[in-house]
């Protein structure tokens, strides 16, 4: 059994930001990753989701209300060759530049993130979370990572990576922000291990019937199967 419930997880939270779960399909067929952004400001809430060959980029559903572009405009994820990125913020672009250059020997992941720290809006200090999937032989890897600030100290970057090997049925979340706040309460903790359906709707569904209706943007869904290579995604716009 999961540690933690996701439908829980999200439905009794108000604002947990931007989160990222990853993880194996409860048949142990597919690989799963679900991102999703959350805005309690005018211009945050104003963003959609939109596809393009070779990633995905966030973008201002009004373009006449986008104030400053900086923090919520990014590439959330990039493909690689054998690889997924996924993260809440222009790291990603850190990530695939440095593996594009430097090529990947196993630790790259960590080694492009330890040139990034948290965002810079004090005092929120937000969390850099980031995400990679490594796929070969019919299976799948992945790796997480969260760059905060020390309980609020802004003068202090700590940097947290895990490793992990999938298990059929179960996933990782991390999230952002531990709840609504202000200043917003950064992520604590390991990554919360929470149970996985089988399909990419299932997914999409859990998690988007139970983000905050006020708060909730866009989500991305991402279910590769492990054994055809083949993916099916979804993508929901709160702006239609």
């Amino acid at each position: 059994m999961a540690k933690f419930d996701l439908k829980e997880l999200l439905a009794n939270n108000t604002y947990p930001g931007r989160g990222i779960v990853i993880g194996k399909s409860a048949d142990g067929k597919k690989a799963m990753i679900a991102y999703f952004i959350m805005g309690r400001s005018e211009n945050s809430r104003n963003r959609i989701f939109e596809r393009y060959e070779g990633g995905m980029r966030t973008k201002a559903f009004d373009e006449s209300k986008l104030s400053d572009p900086s923090l919520i405009i990014y590439n959330p994820y990039l493909a690689l060759e054998n690889a997924d990125i996924i993260t809440n913020g222009d790291q990603t672009d850190t990530v695939y530049n440095y593996v594009v250059k430097n090529g990947d020997d196993g630790y790259s992941f960590e080694k492009a993130l330890t040139t990034r720290e948290f965002e810079p809006d004090a005092p929120n200090y937000t969390p850099r979370i980031s995400g990679m999937l490594y796929y070969g032989n019919g299976d799948f890897t992945y790796k997480m990572s969260i760059l905060k600030s020390a309980e609020g100290d802004g003068s202090v970057c700590n940097r947290y990576f895990y490793t992990y090997s999938p298990r059929a049925g179960y996933g990782h979340f991390i999230h952002t922000y531990k709840c609504d706040g202000n200043p917003i309460p950064s992520f604590y903790g390991e990554p919360e291990e929470v149970a996985l359906p089988n399909t990419a709707k299932e997914l999409c569904d859990l998690c988007w019937e139970n983000l905050n209706d006020d708060n909730k943007v866009s989500l991305f869904v991402r279910v590769l199967d492990l054994a055809s290579g083949e993916a099916e995604e979804i993508i929901v716009n709160k702006n239609k």
